[in-house]
């Protein structure tokens, strides 16, 4: 079952990547570029993106429902009973898309009473496929497969860090866990560093939404790490009433 439900999610990624680099070729992205109501913007790489995967997810899984960045405002009376759902963010890093560094990516994680059960990142440039079940967590590059597992370091940590949202906080907070060497990079390509060992420490203050979280998290997980709130610690959960998320961690070791 793993296998298939991995084939066919790969299928639903890479289709929608397709989507998105028609859209990355442009040479004037001026006519395809809007902002939503926080000022972030939204291109319709996004929205192609969201329709094929909502397309191919309805085919693939008819009940299952689905919670995306482009169907965020579905009542919480509605899907606080769901015991699962595809968490979707059809393409993270809108604004890496915007500058045009290849550092975007796209997320399905599912997400079974309220923890990821398994997830998988794509990034289109690359065509590189990160995923995370039960089984493990692997990195599929060029049509090889490897496996991903955390560093699980005790000092001299390496910090992932955001490319375009950066914090006064992050430094206490690397500084506390012993990180001397720092690494930057777009979208949920940070929990992926720290999935296959290239970095140990992920710490995000600033504001982040469920689906920008759930597949990284599912395939840190997978590779042995944990992504936990900041303020308590425990491990992060889905589909709170409020899809902000607070301040997380993701370590690739234990404290």
């Amino acid at each position: 079952m793993q296998n298939k439900v991995k084939e066919q999610l790969t299928d639903i990624v890479k289709s929608a990547g397709e989507a998105i680099m028609e859209v990355y070729r442009l040479d004037d992205f001026s006519n395809v570029v809007d902002f939503k109501a926080d000022d972030s913007p939204l291109t319709q790489a996004d929205k192609s993106a969201n329709e094929v995967i909502t397309k191919m997810l309805k085919e693939y899984y008819p009940d299952i429902p689905i919670l995306s960045e482009e169907g965020r405002s579905i009542p919480f009376d509605e899907r606080k009973d769901w015991k699962e759902f595809w968490l979707v963010d059809p393409l993270d890093g809108t604004k890496e898309f915007i500058k045009r560094n290849g550092q975007f990516t796209v997320n399905i994680a599912l997400i079974r009473d309220n923890y990821p059960e398994l997830g998988i990142v794509y990034t289109p440039v690359t065509d590189i496929v990160y995923y995370g079940d039960s089984e493990g967590a692997y990195k599929i590059e060029n049509g090889e497969i490897s496996s991903l597992v955390v560093n699980n370091k005790p000092s001299d940590r390496t910090a992932v860090r955001s490319a375009s949202h950066a914090s006064e906080e992050e430094e206490d907070v690397l500084n506390a866990y012993d990180c001397t060497n720092s690494i930057s990079i777009g979208s949920s390509l940070k929990f992926c560093m720290v999935a296959e060992g290239k970095a140990d420490l992920y710490y995000r203050h600033g504001p982040t939404m469920e689906w920008d979280t759930g597949a990284g998290q599912a395939v840190v997980e997978a590779a042995g790490g944990k992504v936990v709130r900041f303020d308590n610690k425990k491990r992060f959960h889905y589909n709170r009433e409020d899809l902000l998320n607070p301040s997380f961690l993701v370590l690739g070791f234990e404290e």
